[in-house]
């Protein structure tokens, strides 16, 4: 075989080690699931149930750990919107059922059909996870727009937030709009 030289298996070598290190902040796990999210993000209310996630619903995941992202689990997310930059990407907000009252970085939404045992859930709002579709195992529930609403709004506006956004939730028609609109549809 013929000598390339010492910096061809320098590259070699460096590559090949690389390859053993956990993904950085910002990149896909290799086994699919979701990824820590920094960037903007178009936060969006758009649930349909047909099997595919959207805005506004609550999706199971694999979430890696922090601690050590080569392990994780599935977890429910709350997805918010899309990446401004690339719409495949969707991103999402932990949920868990653990009582998180009185933690600044958590957002409580009450109980729903997201979780089997209603129980009181919580909202991470310090992780934004970004996933592909693919990624998703299952759907789980819609969101309440109203609770969406709340809960973007506290993650876009955190000090030091890893997702931007320029958000406004919608404006609350008054009842006697609501009811000409219904009949006049």
């Amino acid at each position: 075989m013929p000598d390339r030289g010492p910096r061809s298996r320098h590259r070699h070598d460096e590559t090949r080690l690389t390859h053993h290190y956990p993904p950085r902040v910002s990149e896909q796990p290799e086994r699919g699931g979701a990824w820590e999210f920094r960037g903007r993000v178009h936060p969006e209310y758009t649930p349909n149930r047909d099997r595919n996630p959207d805005p506004g619903e609550v999706v199971w995941v694999w979430v890696p750990f922090e601690e050590d992202r080569l392990i994780g689990k599935d977890r429910p997310l709350m997805v918010i919107g899309r990446d401004a930059t690339d719409p495949h990407v969707l991103v999402g907000l932990m949920l868990s059922s653990k009582d998180h009252d009185g933690h600044s970085d958590w957002c409580p939404i009450g109980a729903g059909p997201w979780d089997r045992e209603h129980r009181p859930s919580w909202v991470r709002l310090d992780r934004p996870l970004a996933m592909y579709s693919p990624a998703v195992r299952r759907e789980g529930a819609t969101v309440p727009a109203q609770t969406f609403h709340a809960v973007v709004s506290r993650a876009v506006s955190r000090p030091h937030s890893a997702i931007s956004a320029t958000y406004a939730p919608p404006a609350r028609r008054s009842l006697l709009r609501r009811i000409a609109d219904f009949f006049w549809r």
